[in-house]
């Protein structure tokens, strides 16, 4: 059994690793959201399906990452949960 003056540590180590996963997220959200809307210009001389890649990644490609961004933070955070025991049954 944990002591009490281990318990506050454990959570300082919870919090430190969610809050980077939190951190890495968010970066990766805005390389999303901000980085390819950006590089549209040098994204629109390829052509994909006939519509230029500039287009096809800000009207799909995005959605299509932010949803893969959703799933790939639940999965993580359910990790460091179990890793925890926090995790929800």
């Amino acid at each position: 059994m944990a002591t009490d003056s281990a318990i506050p540590d454990i959570g300082r180590r919870y919090w430190r690793k969610t809050s980077h996963l939190m951190g890495a997220v968010l970066v990766l959200w805005a390389l999303l959201g901000l980085g390819v809307p950006l590089c549209a210009g040098q994204l629109n001389h390829v052509v994909l399906f006939g519509f230029p890649l500039g287009y096809f990644m800000a009207a799909q490609g995005s959605l299509i990452g932010f949803v893969l961004l959703i799933f790939w933070y639940a999965r993580r955070q359910n990790r460091i949960d179990e890793d925890f025991h926090l995790a929800e049954d």
